[in-house]
């Protein structure tokens, strides 16, 4: 089944039918830019979710290598851009998930892996074979067709899509499809009818751009309100490569405490909110064997050493 969906690839609404059996390819031709080959950059028992996503134990994260989005604020640009990260056949996946479980994960949580998504399925069913019975989380930015979703439809317990905007000339000013706002409520709908209930909406407050917040809550109000929670996300911090398409600066705190005043005038209650830091947050280094600050995360797998070992 993969290879024939990896022949002319059609799992992200840009349809570029690339074929992508020829493997990696930097080429404006496939999107994504990357093979049929399975490649993850770290797998990781990461605290920094919403709580119902840690849990007590952690959630066990999959960083999969490659996006089909590519947006120009993305602070895991090394993986979604730059393609860091190593080749793992199906074994190995199931390894990397075994031992998430084996180190007190909560889930296995599939970060960015919708261009990937026949293969990771094909890794996912090997791994419950052999032992695996987390919950798993599909965590996506919703750019994603009907394609990419029924490959992993029923091997999916929750959820974990952006809602990035709904105005297309708020994509426009980051480098995002200008189709992105109706493919990725087209999807967010979607995954309302196969799993309600169990759908997280995440949404990132960007400098300068509460409009487009408020035109977010707004359809979560009118389309998913009691049949989702909603995530508001505060942590946007200038990558280290600025560029004309990228915010120089985080959201102040009067920008924060407008957008929970967004959240109190649609009457969202059934979710989460970060808090506001006056200092930026350190970005994610790929290139480091615990990509994250502090304790925020315990390595697991990294693409440059492979398994690591439990402290």
């Amino acid at each position: 089944m993969s290879n024939n969906i990896y022949a002319e690839c059609v799992l992200c609404p840009r349809l570029c039918r690339y074929d992508r059996r020829q493997g990696y390819a930097n080429t404006i031709l496939n999107t994504c830019r990357e093979g049929e080959t399975l490649r993850l950059a770290s797998a990781v028992v990461h605290h920094g979710e919403e709580p119902p996503v840690c849990g007590p134990g952690g959630s066990g994260a999959v960083f999969v290598t490659g996006c089909s989005l590519r947006c120009a604020y993305c602070q895991n640009v090394q993986i979604s851009q730059r393609h860091v990260g190593a080749a793992v056949d199906r074994n190995e996946f199931v390894r990397i998930c075994l031992a998430l479980q084996s180190r007190g994960a909560e889930n296995i949580n599939i970060v960015t892996g919708s261009h990937a998504a026949p293969a990771i399925a094909d890794g996912l069913y090997a791994a419950k074979a052999a032992g695996l019975t987390l919950p798993i989380l599909w965590n996506t930015s919703a750019y994603e067709t009907s394609i990419a979703l029924n490959c992993v439809r029923d091997l999916v317990d929750v959820y974990l899509p952006d809602l990035k905007m709904i105005d297309p000339s708020v994509a426009d000013k980051y480098i995002i499809p200008c189709d992105y706002p109706c493919n990725a409520t087209r999807t967010i709908e979607r995954m309302l009818s196969l799993r309600p209930g169990n759908v997280i909406i995440r949404h990132l407050v960007m400098p300068n751009q509460l409009e487009s917040t408020r035109d977010v809550l707004k359809w979560f109000n009118w389309n998913a309100k009691g049949r989702a929670k909603f995530s508001l996300m505060t942590q946007y911090t200038p990558p280290l490569d600025l560029n004309y398409y990228t915010p120089a600066r985080r959201i102040t705190r009067e920008e924060y405490d407008a957008a929970l005043s967004l959240l109190e005038e649609f009457d969202i209650q059934d979710g989460y909110y970060q808090e506001w830091e006056a200092e930026s947050p350190q970005l994610p280094d790929f290139t480091q064997v615990n990509p994250f600050p502090g304790d925020l995360a315990r390595p697991v797998w990294h693409w440059s050493c492979g398994f690591v070992k439990a402290e």
